[in-house]
């Protein structure tokens, strides 16, 4: 990425995409909106099913805890069925739980259709990393950029869509999004065309083997705890601000909005001047004071740290994203799903522990818990520091290409 812009208006431009690479960036845009819809309408899901803030918290942990071991499977089913057919499969079970969702007559029966729902997502989200990079011009700058614009775009919209549904009935939004990404499914059937089949088919372990790399399995590592802090936030929070559906998804669309500006404009240019691993040990440090504001203030504090958050959530993401994909020599796919296997177990279980610790503790521990989680993972960057550069700089001259895709030199 060092020396790129990807927003150059030349063939290489994150904005001169084929059909193919906004169709699935657009579905992905509906896939990320899954995850933060459930936010303005959690009180009012508690309310409706006569559930506690724990009993729906299930809702964030059933889902990433599929989420995370379904990365071991992906790669495995991609190898062997191609990209696209991999991503309608997806869809088509984000569609069919995400309605099943909305008919719940109780929270284990939203936990367990949420269940399926992760593993759609599951399917999905990996897989549209690895076709829009290996389908994007302007290489993998670009192409991460893209998916990050997805990322937080979904970020910020799915608030807003839950609270705009979610006003009238908290089922509304699982209905909805059935219904986005169905139309994300008819785009993807129309406009992505079957992507070629690696060579060598993944395995079930690739993903796991992948971990044996140091700098690979320290990113891993630092982002499991970065996790825990950014879905305590998105999963806890709401319980905290306590406000309407309306006001609480204005807030965590703003929220998405700063997230989206950070990773894919700001972020881009700190590490271009300072460098990856500067910019993401002091954005996790920044998140966590940001965090113990939060706990610690008063309502209005709360609202504003909460908004804040995202722009220290949109850098650490493309960071992340960045340096997992970078960092070794494994094949993208399953770099990225050694990665996202271990960072996704943090975001079971913020959502499960976060409601627990209050009940344990007081209002404040869980965000103290959560700032000292980012901490920690500011640290292990730190003790790995030389390991992560060195390994990533071992990695630039080489430009090797792996299934079609120049592995990101970092």
């Amino acid at each position: 990425m060092q020396g790129e812009d990807p927003f150059d208006q030349g063939a290489g431009s994150i904005l001169r995409q084929p059909k193919a690479v906004w169709a699935t960036a657009g579905a992905s845009v509906v896939a990320f909106m899954g995850i933060g819809l459930v936010d303005p309408i959690l009180p009012s899901i508690a309310k409706g099913l006569e559930a506690t803030p724990s009993q729906v918290s299930l809702l964030f942990t059933s889902y990433f805890l599929i989420t995370a071991v379904a990365m071991l499977v992906t790669g495995f089913v991609s190898s062997r069925i191609g990209g696209r057919k991999t991503l309608l499969t997806g869809l088509a079970l984000v569609v069919v739980f995400a309605a099943l969702s909305g008919t719940s007559s109780s929270v284990a029966e939203l936990v367990g259709f949420r269940a399926g729902w992760g593993l759609g997502n599951a399917l999905f989200v990996s897989t549209a990393l690895a076709v829009i990079v290996g389908a994007a011009a302007g290489g993998s700058a670009a192409a991460i950029l893209l998916y990050e614009s997805a990322l937080g775009l979904g970020m910020a919209c799915g608030p807003l869509l839950g609270a705009l549904l979610g006003d009238a009935s908290w089922r509304y939004p699982f209905f909805g999004t059935a219904a986005l990404m169905a139309i994300g499914f008819i785009c993807i059937t129309l406009f992505l065309k079957e992507q070629p089949k690696p060579a060598k088919k993944t395995s079930l372990l690739d993903p796991i083997k992948a971990l044996g790399h140091g700098g690979l399995a320290s990113v891993a590592t630092s982002a499991f705890f970065y996790n825990y802090a950014f879905f305590t936030i998105l999963a806890f929070t709401p319980f905290v601000l306590n406000m309407t559906p309306y006001r609480s998804g204005a807030v965590f669309f703003a929220w998405g909005l700063l997230l989206a500006v950070f990773s894919v404009l700001v972020a881009p240019r700190l590490q271009k001047r300072f460098g990856s691993l500067k910019v993401l040990g002091a954005s996790l440090v920044l998140l966590a004071a940001d965090l113990l504001i939060l706990g610690y203030g008063n309502h209005t504090a709360a609202i504003v740290c909460t908004i804040v958050s995202g722009a220290f959530i949109g850098m650490n993401n493309t960071v992340y994203t960045e340096l997992a994909l970078g960092v070794s020599n494994a094949p993208r796919p399953v770099a990225s799903a050694g990665y996202n296997f271990v960072r996704w177990f943090a975001a079971a279980a913020a959502p499960y522990l976060a409601p627990k610790i209050e009940e344990w503790s007081n209002i404040h521990i869980p965000f103290v818990v959560a700032a000292i989680a980012a901490v920690v993972g500011a640290v292990v960057v730190w003790i790995r520091r030389t390991a992560l550069t060195h390994e990533a700089e071992e990695l630039e001259p080489k430009h090797a290409t792996e299934d079609g895709v120049t592995v990101f030199a970092n």
